[in-house]
């Protein structure tokens, strides 16, 4: 729950702090006092998107900050999940936005993203102003709703994984026939394309020996005379390089008769012969092997024109000619194995079939037996709610087809008023009956909602009197499971808190400040009158006795049936025996 909210330049909000507490908490105030302004600054908090409107004229940014209780176990578990780290099972969001729009975040100081805050507020609260209570017009919200009444968790978590399951296998079979029948379109291509390139006998690398070689014989000529010069440079009589070293062996045996210390150049003479002799003998060999050759010219040429035509249709080198033919003939080869396949997928379609439409099933039982429980629960609170002639029915039209959420349509169906046709939620209630109608719904869900905390604004829209009362008792029962945050105009429903809180607006420094203050005693009945719309509060009755008139006749009204004394019974403030409901 929220234990904390402080709120800081928020648009007229300069700086104030709630103390909220299990149960029903309430906001009242005048109009326009900024009470809706505190839930924004809770959705804000929670990951609600924000501009640079929302702060307080001459302030550098708005800062929202609350603390959260989470007691039990099961619900740090979920936030933890988020990859969040609690202290003490405690959390401490904390929200800036700055005066350029900027908004930054942190969870028990370490920052986090908006992404998150918004995860987190689905986990911790669960917020109905006006814009959260048309998501019951949804399809898609009234079959959470009902689901989550009907325990159908299991059920709709089975038919998700049979879907997936089968939706895997028929686009697998569906893939497959496209393929096999695109090979078949195909086939004669391929075929060409197998054989042309396996005829070709194609060598890795071939191509570039095949380059060298017709460079090789278009310069046979020229390639031979160089080969030769280069030989006589080598072992030529008086100028090569072997008749120089000779010379050099000569000289070098003179020097070694006088400095013997000298014969160690004689090894590197001996190893440099060896070299010069096999290079002269590799040259002459290669000039003699080097003739015009027409015919292996030709035959070369012829090669590599086919190697080319290959690469231009196939690839951009031989690798990839080679590969292109591999492809073909895995693709001829899917013709002879994709029967089998096929048959194979077809058998595990009806399998997994037979599993999702049993899912489907289970989950459709579970629904109807759901559905016709949850009617029945919400039509009871209606007329208590102002809906005397309301009734709630809950339709559930096949498909006639499984989806991954089901094989029928949930829509919520309404009769508000006696002798009026059932219709739609969605074409049938104004936004006051859709207030009460998601109020009597959290009455029901109260013990399946997981969210630990509530928070309503525009509740109260279009009631009064007695249905305003019957509206607090429902809230007070809610808060009996969860805690519970309430804007509201009517002392019906503030009687009943157990924190009262009020809003109240006034300038300061020239710009119009909101503040909040937490009342008990002779505060709180003079708010609640104030809220009865009496110039001045009534004395408190006394307890055990009957509630004191606001109103007494005066002797000349004696003559004639006396006016209704109104009292704060009559506005639901009293409960004989029991004081003022939700009272200190």
């Amino acid at each position: 729950m929220i234990s904390e909210l402080r709120v800081r330049d928020l648009v007229t909000i300069a700086d104030v702090v709630l103390q909220l507490g299990p149960g029903l908490n309430v906001l009242t105030g005048e109009t326009g006092a900024g009470k809706s302004m505190l839930v924004d600054a809770v959705a804000l908090l929670l990951g609600e998107r924000a501009d640079s409107a929302l702060v307080r004229p001459g302030a550098p940014r708005a800062i929202i900050e609350g603390a959260f209780e989470l007691p039990e176990p099961a619900l740090r578990r979920r936030v933890e999940a988020l990859g969040l780290d609690l202290d003490d099972d405690r959390l401490v969001v904390r929200r800036e936005i700055g005066a350029d729009g900027r908004s930054k975040a942190w969870v028990n100081g370490s920052p986090t993203t908006i992404g998150v805050l918004a995860r987190l507020g689905s986990v911790l609260v669960d917020l109905h102003g006006q814009h959260e209570t048309q998501s019951l017009l949804h399809a898609e919200a009234q079959r959470e709703l009902l689901d989550a009444w009907a325990g159908a968790a299991a059920e709709r978590a089975a038919l998700a994984e049979a879907h997936a399951t089968l939706q895997q296998v028929q686009e697998e079979e569906a893939a497959l026939v496209q393929k096999r029948d695109e090979v078949r379109r195909r086939a004669d291509w391929l075929r060409h394309v197998v054989d042309e390139i396996d005829k070709a006998r194609l060598r890795p690398g071939e191509d570039d020996e095949l380059d060298t070689e017709a460079r090789r014989l278009n310069n046979a000529g020229i390639l031979a005379e160089q080969a030769q010069k280069f030989q006589g440079l080598i072992d030529g009589d008086e100028t090569g390089a072997l008749a120089a070293l000779a010379r050099a062996d000569r000289v070098l045996g003179g020097l070694e008769r006088v400095d013997p210390s000298l014969a160690a150049w004689r090894e590197l003479v001996d190893a440099a012969i060896a070299p010069l002799q096999e290079l002269s003998r590799l040259a002459d060999e290669y000039a003699t092997s080097l003739e015009d050759d027409p015919a292996r010219l030709r035959e070369v040429e012829h090669r590599r024109d086919v190697i080319y035509r290959l690469k231009q249709k196939h690839g951009a080198s031989i690798e990839a000619v080679l590969t292109a033919q591999q492809q073909a003939a895995a693709e001829l080869e899917l013709l002879d194995t994709a029967d089998l396949d096929l048959r194979q997928l077809a058998a595990r379609r009806v399998a997994a079939e037979g599993a999702a439409e049993a899912a489907a099933n289970a989950l459709t039982a579970r629904r109807s037996d759901g559905a016709g429980r949850l009617a029945r629960a919400v039509s009871k609170l209606l007329p208590g709610l102002g809906l005397p002639g309301g009734k709630l029915d809950i339709a559930l039209e096949p498909l006639g087809r499984i989806e991954a959420v089901g094989q029928e349509s949930v829509t919520f169906v309404v009769r508000l008023n006696a002798g009026m046709e059932p219709r739609p939620l969605a074409k049938a209630a104004s936004g006051g009956e859709l207030s009460r109608i998601m109020l009597a719904l959290k009455v029901v869900l109260a013990k399946q909602d997981a969210v630990p905390t509530l928070v309503f604004d525009e509740v109260d829209t279009g009631i009064g009197g007695e249905v305003g009362a019957q509206v607090g008792h429902a809230l007070a029962e809610v808060a009996g499971r969860r805690q519970v945050l309430v804007i509201t105009h009517l002392p019906q429903i503030a009687a009943r808190a157990a924190r009262h809180l009020v809003v109240s607006k006034s300038p300061k420094k020239g710009v119009a400040t909101s503040d909040v203050s937490l009342i008990h005693g002779e505060d709180r009945i003079t708010e609640l009158a104030r809220m009865l719309g009496d110039a001045a509060p009534p004395p408190p009755p006394p307890l055990l006795s009957a509630p004191t008139p606001l109103h007494a006749p005066t002797p000349r009204e004696g003559r004639r049936p006396p006016p209704r004394a109104y009292s704060l019974a009559d506005a639901g403030l009293w409960s004989a025996g029991a004081g003022y409901i939700g009272g200190p």
